[in-house]
């Protein structure tokens, strides 16, 4: 997952919505969004490789998100699966803190998570070794700390902030999860990464034939306690491929 952004309490009518898009290599095997067999409480994709996520929720009211964290020169070949951070706190019961306290953060390579409730959303990096718990309003993390002013994390912040006036409509926030725009070579960051590779990632939109935007989706919680989770799979090249979409309720509403 390599961009998500966030409107934590920052309408009226809906406490939570999710826009992110998914960034990996299409060779890799992935199940697309549905209710996990084994764990029937958890609507989330899979990572058929390593068997975690990138980003789900619960009927309970939980969710959480992963991006890694683009460090190309510490990446440890025999680090345990990132996504199995996300799929944990999915089919486990305990509070973000509890979950947070059992972590041993550098066993992994860099991460960047998000961990929610229902009642709060908490932002934590193996990088950093900081927990932040996200105000109201909107935030944007990509593959770098949570709100870096990283281009394509700042025009998607502006652009869900615009996008949050339209709700329940979410055709807009489909539409800026399409932004394919390669930013200036004097905006990007500096990774570790080839230059060709840096204009490729600065788009929120992928366009790829071995590597790119997989899926998009888009979750809004209601102050109701309705939850909607709406996916829309990409193959090679930005060609749409099949969309999921589930309407339901949560057992807890959110706060």
């Amino acid at each position: 997952m390599c961009l998500i952004l966030v409107a934590w309490q920052a309408h009226p009518d809906f406490p939570l919505v999710v826009a992110a898009n998914r960034d990996e290599f299409f060779k890799r095997r992935t199940a697309s969004a549905d209710f996990w067999i084994d764990q029937p409480q958890v609507l989330a994709g899979r990572d058929l490789e390593a068997g975690g996520t990138w980003l789900g929720m619960t009927q309970g009211g939980r969710f959480a998100a992963l991006t890694n964290f683009r460090d190309p020169a510490n990446h440890k070949p025999q680090a345990p699966s990132r996504g199995n951070l996300v799929a944990d706190f999915l089919t486990g019961k305990s509070s973000i803190d509890a979950y947070l306290d059992a972590l041993n953060p550098a066993d992994y390579n860099g991460f960047n998570l998000l961990l929610g409730d229902g009642k709060r959303l908490i932002a934590f990096s193996n990088v950093s070794l900081q927990r932040h718990e996200l105000a109201p309003g909107v935030h944007g993390l990509s593959n770098h700390l949570l709100d870096t002013p990283w281009p394509k994390v700042g025009a998607g912040k502006t652009a869900l902030t615009a996008a949050l006036t339209a709700l329940p409509d979410e055709k807009h926030l489909f539409h800026l999860l399409r932004d394919d725009t390669i930013h200036p070579d004097d905006a990007l960051p500096a990774t570790g990464v080839s230059l060709e590779w840096e204009r490729l990632l600065s788009a929120a939109f992928i366009h790829g034939h071995d590597y790119g935007t997989r899926c998009s989706t888009v979750i809004k919680v209601g102050v109701d306690g309705t939850a909607t989770f709406d996916e829309q799979t990409w193959l090679p090249a930005g060609h749409a491929g099949a969309r999921q979409r589930f309407r339901f309720r949560l057992k807890v509403k959110a706060s």
